[in-house]
């Protein structure tokens, strides 16, 4: 199971530094069209959370929990997992080279409409909230997956006002 767990949060942990990485070539893309940056003063409190996020997860998995057999159920929520990551990349693909880490907005530029955005205003802060349950489910960290989906539901009802005052919605 040591080996399922170096595996998958390798892979999320990589994934997320390829993210930031396009978001940092999005960002001198928005900012080279004007782009304004809102909720600057909470971003270094997200990162931190994603952070400490992970770290929990290894915490728990070695000095708590232990090492205990998966069953059905994790594995469902690996499954699941898989699953948000093909709407995490519907969301990245949706809004191109608009998707960033932080919140830009181009002054009297259309909203994106389409992709999973035709249906919901914040699709990525639904993904992300499912994921911070799921990832931890998957390896019985059933304390991280509680407090950060605590910590998030926090993070996000900041980072939303923030994002829709930007938005204008």
């Amino acid at each position: 199971m040591s080996v399922l767990f170096y595996i998958v949060i390798g892979i999320v942990a990589a994934q997320r530094i390829l993210e930031l990485v396009i978001s940092k070539r999005n960002e001198v893309w928005l900012l080279s069209r004007g782009a304004i940056q809102y909720g600057a003063g909470h971003y270094r409190f997200i990162v931190l959370m994603h952070i400490c996020f992970f770290l929990s997860m290894f915490e728990e998995f070695f000095f708590i929990k232990g090492h205990k057999e998966l069953n059905i159920i994790n594995y469902s929520f690996l499954v699941f997992f898989i699953l948000l990551q093909f709407g995490r990349a519907w969301v990245l693909v949706s809004l191109g080279k608009y998707w960033n880490t932080k919140i830009y907005r181009i002054k009297r530029r259309p909203l994106v409409k389409t992709g999973p955005y035709k249906y919901l205003k914040h699709p990525n802060y639904i993904i992300v909230t499912l994921e911070i349950i799921a990832l931890p489910l998957i390896f019985n960290l059933y304390y991280t997956a509680l407090v950060f989906t605590v910590l998030n539901a926090i993070m996000l009802s900041i980072r939303i006002k923030a994002e829709n005052k930007a938005l204008n919605i």
